[in-house]
């Protein structure tokens, strides 16, 4: 287990970032920890975090029931992927799943960088929703984050604002959900593990509960610029440490 200020700061940090852009607290939490600890640990020290702030946005949206029928193959593909890939944070795969972290950061942080505009007609979503799912669902396992390409995807359904933040909460919440269930699977959340993530819900809702006061004080889109700048970094390193 790393240093517990160590921990406790980068889940402060991480849900701080989450307070102010919506997204990002396993992105961040799992990047600063997989430089501490095996990313199998990282991601069981993240369930609970993840998984109570995910909740949290995706009760807050107003349109639970119309998305969840819309977008329902898509969250069928991550758990299929998720547990197809099951195994590949753990033992001899742990070097690789470094590397493979530091290399989806990296890769989510460019294309959060040039920010580019994708469109899905509505008749490819029903095949490509389910392909995109299976993905995210495989790189989830692999590496402990949910965010490539399922983010890029939702992005570019045309969601209305409110209706898009709540979609990314419904899809984190079940990429927890099926990224906890196959770490249990693999023997990778022991009870003291689950109590450690549990204690370290307190510094994320400070955090996250603080980024929320300073997001009318701050630009977002400088904030975001930075966050994906910093992610960009740290996947590199992360990617570097295996070389």
């Amino acid at each position: 287990m790393p240093d517990p200020v160590a921990a406790a700061l980068t889940f402060l940090l991480a849900g701080f970032v989450k307070g102010v852009i919506g997204m990002g607290l396993p992105t961040v939490g799992m990047g600063l920890l997989g430089m501490l600890m095996p990313p199998a640990k990282a991601a069981a020290l993240l369930v609970v975090p993840s998984l109570v702030t995910n909740v949290w946005q995706l009760l807050a949206g107003p349109s639970f029931g119309a998305l969840l029928r819309r977008l329902w193959p898509l969250l069928l593909g991550i758990c299929l992927g998720t547990w197809a890939g099951g195994g590949l944070l753990l033992g001899e795969h742990g070097g690789r799943a470094t590397a493979a972290l530091g290399v989806a950061l990296a890769t989510y942080a460019i294309v959060g960088l040039l920010a580019p505009r994708f469109s899905v007609p509505s008749r490819a979503q029903p095949w490509l929703g389910p392909v995109v799912g299976a993905t995210t669902g495989v790189v989830t396992a692999a590496t402990g984050v949910f965010v490539i390409p399922a983010v890029p995807y939702l992005q570019a359904l045309a969601l209305e604002k409110e209706d898009l933040v709540q979609a990314l909460g419904l899809s984190f919440t079940v990429s927890t959900l099926a990224l906890a269930a196959t770490l249990a699977k693999d023997g990778a959340l022991p009870t003291s593990i689950a109590g450690a993530s549990l204690l370290a819900l307190v510094p994320a809702l400070l955090g996250m509960v603080l980024g929320q006061l300073l997001r009318t004080r701050v630009r977002p889109a400088i904030f975001r610029r930075c966050f994906f700048l910093g992610l960009l970094a740290l996947g590199a390193e992360l990617a570097a440490q295996t070389l």
